[in-house]
Order: C-alpha cells, then sequence, then structure tokens
C-alpha cells in the first residue's frame, strides 16, 4: 500500500499490540488457534486491511504459524523466526493459513485434511526457496534482495541484523505496520468533506 494511496481502509477504532503479548500463549479456546468461525474465510489481501484488521490478521497468523512450526516440526529453513519481515513469506503462510482453516472446517469434506497436507508439502517446498533467496537465518536476518530494474534508484547495500529478540521484534514491526496504516487513513479522513462525501 502505497502512503498515497486515498481508498478509505475503516473507522473502526484500533489499538496497538500489547508489548506484553506473548504470541505463544493466549487464553483463546480451541487450542488457542482463534475463534471458531461462523463460516469459512475468504483470503485475505494484506494491501487492503485496515489498521485494525491488520493487527488482528496478523497477530492470528503470529500464532497459527506458532502452533504449525511446533506442530510439525520445521527448521528455519523452512519458517524462519523473522518470517513476518518478508512479504514473500507471510503471504505465503497467510494462504496457507487460510487454507487450513477451510480444510478443517466442520462444514467441509471429510477428505480435505487430506488435500491440504498434499497442498503443504508443496508449499513447504515454496517456502525453502523462499528463505533461501532471501538470506534470512535463524540467528540472523536481511532483507530481500531486491532486482533493480533501469531507471530505479539503488536502494543501497544490504545488511544482515543479529536476532536478539525474535516475539519482541513481532510486535514492533505490527506496532509500525498498524501505525502506517492508521496514518494513511487519518491522512484520506483528513481530505474528506464529510458534507458533501467527497474529497477535497
Amino acid at each position: 500500500m502505497n502512503d498515497d494511496d486515498t481508498r478509505p481502509l475503516s473507522d473502526e477504532p484500533d489499538e496497538r499490540p500489547d508489548p506484553d503479548l506473548d504470541p505463544d500463549q493466549t487464553p483463546e479456546p480451541h487450542g488457542g488457534l482463534g475463534p471458531m468461525l461462523d463460516e469459512p474465510p475468504g483470503p485475505i489481501n494484506w494491501n487492503l486491511l485496515s489498521a485494525h484488521d491488520a493487527e488482528q490478521a496478523w497477530l492470528e497468523l503470529n500464532q497459527w504459524v506458532n502452533w504449525l512450526r511446533t506442530t510439525y516440526g520445521l527448521p528455519a529453513s523452512v519458517i524462519p523466526p523473522m518470517w513476518h519481515r518478508h512479504p514473500e513469506l507471510h503471504w505465503e503462510l497467510s494462504a496457507l493459513h487460510t487454507h487450513w482453516l477451510n480444510a478443517y472446517d466442520p462444514q467441509q469434506n471429510g477428505s480435505a485434511p487430506i488435500g491440504w497436507h498434499r497442498d503443504f508439502a508443496d508449499t513447504r517446498q515454496r517456502l525453502r526457496d523462499w528463505v533461501a533467496a532471501s538470506g534470512t537465518r535463524l540467528d540472523r536476518d536481511r532483507p530481500t534482495r531486491q532486482t533493480i530494474w533501469p531507471g530505479e534508484d539503488d536502494t543501497g547495500p544490504i545488511e544482515e541484523t543479529p536476532i536478539t529478540d525474535r516475539d519482541q521484534d513481532f510486535v514492533d514491526f505490527v506496532t509500525a505496520d498498524v501505525e502506517r496504516r492508521r496514518q494513511i487513513e487519518q491522512n484520506y479522513y483528513a481530505t474528506l468533506n464529510l458534507d458533501i462525501g467527497e474529497i477535497t
């Protein structure tokens, strides 16, 4: 989402993530994997989420990814600690999460989980490819390198940083993302003439 994107996101109130939040331990029912849903969810377009919805989606996805990596014993070469800082990883994991929610919906066909596991095998290989290309590791991280096209500005050197507190980094990342989205919303509403319902 660009800073000059003037599409309305939401006027719902939102809050910053709780800095004391432990992503691995929440009081939610059903194994801590989120509430039972009235109907299976559709795909999430992260580019269009409001600040409030993005915060909820980040926390839910983080909780599920922690469950996934521990349940299946996945190494950092498949799901690294800093997956949230790599869009190619969080989009892939988000799609896998939505697929899982639908496959395990009570109204789903009983063979759906087998289909999810088959797709999960394909997804693991894609995740390995993404992780290898991005350069993120268990103990250090760097932004994914971008190919500079002719006429584009060079992004400068890419440096690795050590990972000292992954959970705190996640909270900081989500706080910044929510604030960025909130600012876009505020900028949009600041240009909205409420008397005529149009942008001025």
